[in-house]
């Protein structure tokens, strides 16, 4: 990378961090949870504007829904089902509920719940982070998405981290959630 766009990246990375009250910068080829929640909100209106027709868009790994070490996946609470995964096209159209992270904690029933609370919320597990080959522990953001003639369809994506807290991140999706607390939105 050229050392004056490495160096914008940076300054971009850190305004952004103290704009938006957040933990010190990552690695550029680790997700934020400011890109996680932009990405997920995102995704929420790109399926209530294109329906379930937009599936098919989250499920591509060359996509927009995919960046850095994160991605954006979708699934359906009411049906049990998977409906978008860009990594594991071969969760499509599967059920998730039964779906145990290495500490026995049944991750989706988690994400349905906490999906379905006003802005959202975050749910902590393990999970393998793409190209590591290993669990790490990943906090994922989750959110309902209005989709026409389709209810129960949360979206979600996630960040690696060991040292971010879930009220940290409730808070940051507080003030992102607030444009008086954020105008920047």
């Amino acid at each position: 990378m050229l050392p004056i766009r490495r160096f914008a990246l940076a300054l971009l990375a850190s305004m952004f961090a103290g704009l938006a009250g957040a933990a010190p910068s990552v690695p550029e080829e680790s997700a934020t949870p400011e890109e996680v929640i932009t990405k997920v909100w995102a995704a929420a209106k790109f399926l209530q504007d294109k329906g379930v027709s937009g599936f098919a868009s989250l499920n591509s790994k060359d996509g927009s829904w995919v960046w850095k070490d994160s991605y954006v996946f979708a699934f359906d609470c009411r049906l049990d089902r998977m409906v978008a995964h860009p990594m594991r096209p071969d969760l499509v159209g599967r059920p998730i509920m039964q779906i145990t992270d290495n500490n026995g904690k049944y991750v989706f029933k988690e994400l349905c719940k906490t999906g379905s609370q006003p802005h959202g919320g975050w749910v902590e597990y393990v999970w393998t982070r793409p190209g590591a080959g290993r669990v790490s522990r990943k906090l994922t953001y989750t959110q309902t998405a209005d989709v026409s003639f389709s209810t129960g369809i949360q979206v979600a994506a996630g960040v690696y981290d060991d040292k971010l807290s879930l009220d940290e991140l409730s808070k940051l999706t507080a003030k992102l959630a607030d444009p008086t607390k954020y105008p920047a939105h």
